[in-house]
């Protein structure tokens, strides 16, 4: 048995000081500090720090120089690892719009990596896969690659139903609504990278889609006359990820989607690619070549193509720029991300039997410490 002393830990939705945190591999309680009989086999001192649940980042394609797409479980456990200093103790592996062969290969690369116990330990866990693209529509294709895009078909992810959580889908193009409808009960259909009218959006999430993804990033907007993909995002009980770094959605936009989507829907993700976490320089991103300067990650074309943001810079950033308070923002990285794919329980808080993933950070919320199931995995 391990202990946490001294942190203002976070529990109920609150910081609490006065509390013992003890755990092994899960969380095992948190007790008033005069109830504890000071015994344990490792005695963790917060000095004062937030002790938070581990972050879950939804939707990342890469980090410290690897990428997904690379297909590699090397560059899953380099992702792995990294992240860790983030504060990021669970991910889902996501791909990009290429070839059939290059997502299969990045998707058996996931398979070996989860099924490999000693792999898997090494640092941030692999929940599963987003398969962003290749189902979505080319007039919004972003940062994706066009000659790669195909209507929504089981073959290409066959094998690996079990791990794919979550589909980005335009649900305009011809087959995908059926898509959606057909599977529906076994992922979860992110609406994105998409030109759907509200219309079609919001008939997509009546057949089943749940969120959307990065949402204001290529969709259709919101406008008075025609409410797009971002009026259905707001006005229906669907998750909606958020791309929290100033850059992809003005900062002054934070407040606004947190009134609309409250913290149980939205959800901070980063959208990061390999250049994430390295200097700035060119770099690729599903086979096309991105030029990161200035925190902007962009295509020759000046289209934006990922970020090199990490995910407790995203929480600071949301905190720092609404009137909500750091309390409100730790479920939007936490448990609103592990109820939205299923782990919530084992991920996303610090309640007795959960995994223990747990990250201090200090005021500035630089992460000092990530124990990720019970092992510390980073410290500053």
């Amino acid at each position: 048995m391990k202990a946490i002393i001294n942190g203002q830990i976070y529990t109920d939705n609150h910081f609490c000081e006065g509390k013992v945190l003890l755990f092994d591999q899960t969380i095992k309680a948190i007790i008033d500090k005069n109830e504890w009989d000071g015994q344990a086999d490792q005695i963790l001192d917060a000095a004062g720090a937030y002790v938070v649940p581990g972050f879950i980042d939804v939707h990342i394609h890469g980090f410290n120089g690897a990428d997904v797409m690379d297909g590699k479980t090397e560059s899953l456990t380099t992702m792995a690892k990294g992240l860790t200093a983030n504060g990021v103790t669970s991910f889902l592996a996501t791909t990009m719009t290429m070839g059939v062969p290059y997502i299969r290969a990045a998707l058996e690369a996931v398979k070996n990596y989860t099924e490999d116990e000693q792999l898997a330990r090494q640092g941030a866990e692999i929940v599963g896969v987003h398969l962003e693209g290749p189902f979505i529509n080319i007039n919004k294709k972003g940062a994706q690659r066009g000659e790669d895009i195909i209507p929504a078909d089981i073959n290409v992810i066959a094998g690996y139903e079990d791990l794919v959580k979550v589909i980005t889908i335009a649900p305009e193009v011809p087959e995908n609504m059926a898509f959606i409808e057909k599977y529906a009960d076994r992922f979860n259909f992110s609406i994105g990278h998409t030109e759907a009218t509200y219309e079609v959006a919001s008939e997509a999430v009546k057949k089943g889609a749940r969120s959307v993804t990065h949402l204001f990033n290529a969709m259709s907007p919101l406008e008075h006359r025609f409410p797009g993909v971002v009026g259905t995002a707001f006005l229906e009980d669907i998750y909606a990820e958020l791309i929290a770094d100033t850059i992809h959605v003005h900062k002054k936009m934070f407040e606004m989607i947190y009134k609309l989507k409250g913290a149980n829907r939205l959800i901070l993700i980063t959208d990061a690619m390999r250049g994430a976490g390295m200097p700035e320089g060119r770099y690729d991103l599903g086979g096309q070549e991105v030029i990161i300067k200035d925190g902007r990650c962009l295509l020759i074309d000046g289209v934006l193509a990922g970020s090199v943001l990490k995910l407790n810079d995203a929480v600071r950033h949301f905190t720092e720029n609404t009137t909500i308070g750091l309390e409100k923002v730790i479920p939007l990285a936490t448990l609103t991300p592990a109820t939205y794919i299923g782990v919530q329980d084992r991920k996303g808080s610090l309640d007795a039997g959960k995994d223990a993933d747990i990250v201090f950070l200090d005021k500035d919320l630089k992460v000092l410490k990530t124990i990720a199931r019970g092992d510390v995995k980073y410290e500053v």
